[in-house]
């Protein structure tokens, strides 16, 4: 379990290292910040000035080096925009965006797996059909489209909410309901299957037969081995939520990472994109990786072969 363990956490480092050198080259092809900052119309002088205060002038390779030395030291950089240290800005929007994915996380777990695992456990059934219908419709509108319904209803229409902006709790009910829909859509599908997979397998039959309620079948052989496959798909909705972030507070006005990252990459602000990115991504493998870890102890099978490794 321990050889199993620590390959994954090497992977989770190798991955933040491939995001983070990703970026790093994007970011010095897609455009000159010098430009955007002072633009089209700047003198040549200040233009070099600028280029030379933030080492935009030195080779490429230079200044990867000189970037992972600050990241070594914890230095995330500062804005070119604000003067700022990077990672401040980066910690002020946070708790709003957290503001959003944690509800929203906890709404698509306390929605989509109970609806997947009911209609499973009445398959063919009027309830059943329900659920596939409403999983469908809601995984396959996208986030933005989403969005712009529920402001139409409930903010236009009807005028029960407001539009966007972060003033009170009222304002965190649609970005929340417009990231749950997607996600309760995947999670209610993923679990029928998984469960109804679970259901048919010879086990299953074997526990009946030994004379088991179907209360102490569903909860005690059913539903653990069912839990393995959603595990997984759960450690990949994180980063569904933090991608549907982006939209979603650009959508609402939502003063979240998501929304500084729109504007701080519009404006070529190195420093804040790549602190952002590396937030984001950390986020995104840690996530996995206590995916894996559960999948690990959830799985014997993982853990026999850690063992014979």
């Amino acid at each position: 379990m321990l050889s199993y363990m620590l390959t994954r956490l090497l992977r989770a480092v190798l991955t933040i290292l491939l995001v983070m050198t990703f970026a790093f080259i994007v970011l010095r092809l897609s455009g000159d910040p010098a430009s955007i900052m002072l633009g089209p119309d700047a003198p040549t002088l200040s233009v070099a000035a600028f280029r030379a205060e933030w080492g935009l002038d030195d080779p490429i390779w230079k200044q990867y080096l000189a970037y992972l030395k600050s990241i070594v030291q914890l230095d995330f950089g500062i804005s070119m925009r604000d003067r700022s240290p990077a990672i401040n800005l980066v910690l002020e929007r946070l708790p709003a965006t957290l503001a959003l994915t944690v509800p929203t996380m906890i709404i698509q777990l306390g929605i989509g797996i109970p609806a997947g695992v009911y209609a499973a456990l009445h398959r063919q059934t009027l309830a059943d059909r329900g659920v596939i219908m409403l999983s469908i419709f809601g995984f396959t509108i996208p986030s933005f489209v989403m969005g712009l319904l529920l402001v139409m209803v409930f903010a236009v229409m009807l005028g029960w909410l407001p539009s966007g902006g972060q003033d009170s709790w009222r304002h965190a009910i649609l970005p929340i309901l417009t990231m749950s829909v997607g996600g309760i859509g995947i999670l209610a599908r993923f679990s029928r299957s998984a469960m109804i997979e679970v259901l048919g397998q010879p086990y299953i039959r074997t526990a009946m037969a030994k004379g088991l309620s179907w209360r102490d079948v569903v909860w005690r052989h059913a539903l653990p081995n069912a839990s393995v496959p959603i595990v997984t798909i759960v450690g990949f909705m994180v980063g569904s939520l933090i991608a549907g972030a982006v939209v979603v507070e650009s959508i609402f006005s939502w003063p979240g990472i998501g929304r500084l990252l729109i504007v701080s990459v519009s404006n070529r602000d190195l420093a804040v994109v790549q602190c952002l990115l590396l937030v984001i991504a950390s986020a995104m493998v840690i996530a996995n990786l206590c995916v894996d870890f559960a999948y690990g102890l959830l799985d014997p099978r993982l853990r026999a072969k850690a063992a014979a490794h």
